[in-house]
């Protein structure tokens, strides 16, 4: 490691766009750091090694005819979405290079039901390491690709969420048709059967919660949403989280695996969502799906979703924010919503 690179700070480690090495020379995530209870003194950016490249710090562009072993590390997030977007990406990559082989490295503290989708990627990934990792038993030839901490990229809230995936891959993103953007490796996952009851019974899903209040369905609405969906469809609804409505059923004890969740959504007759993993999920196996959006242009999500029909909520206020709890946005939110239930809003055609 280049001694020469000063530490950063212990505010910088955490918000640093890339990943960290440790004083001892390992490559970590700093969302490990945030989780944890380590030391945050002596923390370098792993960007600024040579040989390791990070797009945020320097645009590049990877020959994958010639890369056939590229290691990827602390791609593709700790969140259902993000990682199902990123793995797209490589996907993308696999389609037209077959022979690339990826290594992912991975944050050693993200949630189980995100590393589970990892586990059913299957053939995307030819190995999956948790971090730490120490530099010196990359390769001496490794092609090496530092996404982490991209939720502090300037590009992740500028660019559609594939295209900025690509980008961090070293691809032309323009080079890769939509086709190839639309998450439906999920398609060849293998995936659970549903519960009896469901098996052979046409339903609608409602994905109401996202992993922030602010891009969530308030709670105040969602039985008016529901009773908008079986009006329209005369079908039960299916969902996570209780509703006060006599023909919604809360499956949320159902989903007890990252796959079984996938399985509710493929076999969903259409989805109801906001801007959430379900929306991205439910675009891998073409179900119709009528998505809100609160804090972000939907172009910059559903842009290559044929079977989406996005909603944006005018809430210019809460215009790129990731995150929120705070009591103000989540008043603007409710108002918003409250809003929308006063008038119309498009529901999908349902799946055949």
């Amino acid at each position: 490691m280049d001694r020469r690179i000063k530490p950063l700070g212990p505010a910088d480690a955490l918000t640093f766009p890339g990943s960290l090495f440790s004083p001892d020379g390992r490559l970590v995530a700093s969302y490990d750091l945030e989780a944890g209870d380590d030391s945050l003194e002596g923390y370098r950016a792993a960007a600024h090694q040579p040989g390791i490249f990070n797009a945020d710090i320097e645009r590049f562009r990877i020959d994958y005819r010639t890369a056939s072993e590229v290691h990827v590390v602390n791609g593709m997030g700790v969140t259902l979405g993000d990682s199902i977007i990123g793995l797209t990406a490589m996907s993308a990559v696999k389609h037209a290079f077959p022979d690339v082989k990826f290594t992912l490295y991975r944050p050693r503290r993200a949630p189980p039901f995100v590393e589970e989708l990892y586990g059913l990627a299957g053939p995307l990934l030819s190995a999956r390491i948790t971090l730490p990792f120490p530099l010196s038993e990359f390769p001496d030839d490794a092609t090496v690709i530092d996404i982490g901490n991209h939720l502090f990229w300037p590009d992740f809230a500028a660019l559609p969420m594939i295209d900025f995936f690509l980008g961090a891959l070293g691809v032309d993103a323009s080079s890769v048709p939509s086709s190839q953007k639309a998450n439906r490796w999920l398609a060849g996952t293998s995936l659970p059967a549903l519960p009896a009851r469901w098996r052979d019974a046409p339903y609608v899903l409602f994905c109401p919660s996202a992993s922030t209040p602010v891009r969530s369905i308030p709670q105040h609405v969602r039985a008016d949403l529901v009773d908008r969906l079986v009006q329209r469809y005369d079908l039960p609804v299916l969902g996570f989280g209780p509703v006060d409505h006599a023909r919604y059923v809360d499956v949320q004890s159902a989903a007890i695996s990252t796959a079984h969740f996938l399985a509710l959504i493929r076999c969903a007759r259409c989805v109801l969502t906001c801007d959430t993993a379900a929306v991205h999920a439910a675009a891998g196996f073409d179900v119709p799906t009528t998505a809100f959006f609160t804090t972000i242009e939907p172009a910059l999500r559903v842009r290559d979703y044929p079977a989406c029909r996005a909603v944006e909520l005018p809430l210019p206020q809460l215009r790129g924010i990731h995150a929120s709890n705070q009591a103000r946005d989540i008043a603007l939110i409710e108002r918003a919503y409250g809003d929308l239930m006063r008038d119309t809003f498009p529901l999908p055609d349902l799946a055949g």
